[in-house]
């Protein structure tokens, strides 16, 4: 089943849409073809349903005197009598607002045929410049039109109709304009039958190859008048037919399209495990560039500091308020400051860069140049923004629950019933030493626990429980500590994925979406 052919309008809306999601994004010449061409057809559409015809061709080729012989007058000045100016000429064939689109077409020589052929009302016929004048302004004048104008006639002649300057500036090229191109051989009356017809199937050839077999040919002799019939109801099937203007603009934006396609990379899927491989490689490189080792550290040596200053021998705690916290020195818990933390080194700095990288080439991956170009400016974009959000998130990040788990405040609790069981032993110690300076040390009993002094058990055994109970926690406290590192390293490296999701991921992902988007718009517009 044949699938509908787009219309106009929804043509244009798709190359329009492939236009806006390449602004900003594509830095190439065929994005400001294509807006130039939407910039035509909204013009062109809104000046009427006028057939606008052009003859074009070299000098020499009879164009003149054909255009002459079509408008039934001397309108344009043929051969060696002919202006070097620039200048269109026109003739008009009745009443179709000819005049606003003569004046966008900027053609200001104009001829009203009197009386109109009812079969070409409608018809703009012009009179280009010759193409290979020796005035640049009048070549520069004849490619202006050749895009503007709806119906291309282009006249050659016997001697130079393979001229391979023609065929590859202008014809080749409009292999897809096929159906609004004519082709004219003209002075065929200075050629015999066969020569004739040899001539015809020599050019039938190459226009053929060059992709123009829907083209038509039309042979004629302007002088003579043979062959004008036959070019005068071809231009009126097509004026009748109303539908040059459109099938132009549909032509130019097929032709754009497929400008734009050579943008557009082939269908390549996504592999899933390759791209979370590649999202855990860059998050892991970016968390070690954002110093989350070194915050895990602090975090796992400010619990083990904490779980001794809880479990030791309370006698001594004050020791470890000589050092600072760990943590506490890296100013974290302020998303809005910055942290104390060092910067990354040239290792943690090659692996971001490295894992940028390759984040930048996997989202690449089978794109055209011109969109790994626009990839690689996002990525630059989002590595000016980068170490910034690494810290804001590093400090804003929730290490866990701060507070002594139950077991260490029983442990501590222990210790100072322990410190104090050493305490009252030393101080009876104390007092039988001061018994026996005033020779009392008889009056006073003194109780035994297998022969050992009652008051040096106490002593001895509480402060070698005490040791006891600090050396047992210390794996104990350990192992906390690593735990809540753990618990550290898995918050702060999710914080740290959620920044290389919204600063690289995201973005280079909306760049590939983008990418999808507009070569889904291109191809609707060239289908």
């Amino acid at each position: 089943m044949r699938r509908r052919e787009l219309s106009l309008t929804d043509r244009l809306a798709a190359l329009r849409e492939a236009v806006e999601v390449a602004e900003g994004r594509l830095e190439v010449p065929e994005v400001a073809q294509a807006r130039s061409l939407l910039a035509k057809a909204g013009a062109r559409e809104a000046l009427g349903d006028a057939t606008v015809v052009a003859l074009a061709g070299a000098t020499g080729s009879g164009k003149s005197t054909l255009f002459n012989a079509l408008s039934g007058s001397e309108v344009s000045t043929p051969g060696v009598r002919r202006p070097t100016t620039g200048v269109a000429h026109a003739s008009v064939w009745g009443e179709h607002g000819a005049d606003r689109l003569l004046d966008w077409l900027q053609v200001p020589r104009r001829h009203r045929v009197q009386p109109a052929d009812p079969a070409l009302d409608g018809l703009v016929l012009l009179d280009l410049p010759d193409h290979d004048s020796i005035r640049l302004e009048n070549r520069l004048e004849v490619d202006r039109l050749v895009e503007l104008v709806d119906v291309l006639v282009w006249v050659l002649d016997p001697q130079k109709y393979a001229d391979a300057a023609v065929h590859s500036r202008y014809l080749a090229p409009l292999a897809g304009h096929a159906g609004v191109l004519v082709v004219v051989l003209n002075q065929v009356d200075r050629l015999d039958d066969a020569a004739a017809r040899a001539c015809l199937a020599d050019l039938r050839g190459l226009l053929d190859r060059e992709g123009l077999a829907a083209t038509p040919i039309v042979p004629t002799a302007a002088r003579t008048g043979a062959g004008l019939p036959e070019l005068r109801t071809e231009l009126a099937r097509r004026v009748a037919a109303r539908r040059a203007a459109t099938d132009r603009l549909a032509a130019d934006a097929r032709a754009a399209a497929a400008a734009l396609a050579e943008h557009c990379a082939p269908d390549v899927g996504s592999d899933r495990s390759r791209d979370r491989g590649e999202r855990e490689g860059l998050a892991d490189a970016l968390a070690d560039a954002a110093g989350v080792p070194a915050v895990v550290s602090a975090v796992e040596r400010s619990a083990r500091r904490r779980g001794a200053q809880h479990t030791g021998w309370p006698l001594l705690r004050w020791t470890s308020k000589l050092r600072a916290d760990p943590l506490s020195r890296l100013h974290l818990g302020d998303e809005a400051a910055r942290t104390s933390l060092p910067q990354a080194g040239a290792v943690q700095t090659a692996g971001m860069d490295a894992a940028l990288r390759r984040a930048r080439d996997a989202a690449g991956l089978g794109l055209p140049q011109a969109w790994r170009d626009e990839l690689r400016r996002t990525a630059e974009l989002s590595e000016e923004r980068l170490a910034d959000q690494l810290d804001r998130a590093v400090a804003g990040t929730d290490l866990g629950p701060d507070r002594t788990p139950l077991w260490q405040r029983a442990v501590g609790g222990l210790q100072w019933v322990l410190a104090l069981v050493a305490l009252a032993g030393a101080l009876w110690l104390l007092g039988l030493v001061g018994l026996g300076l005033l020779q009392l040390d008889d009056v006073v009993p003194l109780p035994r626990v297998e022969g050992i002094p009652l008051p040096t058990l106490l002593l001895v055994g509480g402060l070698l429980a005490g040791l006891l109970l600090a050396l047992v926690s210390r794996p104990l406290v350990h192992a906390g500590a690593r735990r809540r590192a753990r618990t550290a390293r898995r918050r702060l490296t999710e914080r740290v994925a959620e920044v290389a999701d919204a600063e690289v991921a995201e973005p280079l992902a909306e760049a590939r979406a983008d990418h999808d988007r507009f070569c889904a718009a291109v191809g609707r517009a060239g289908s």
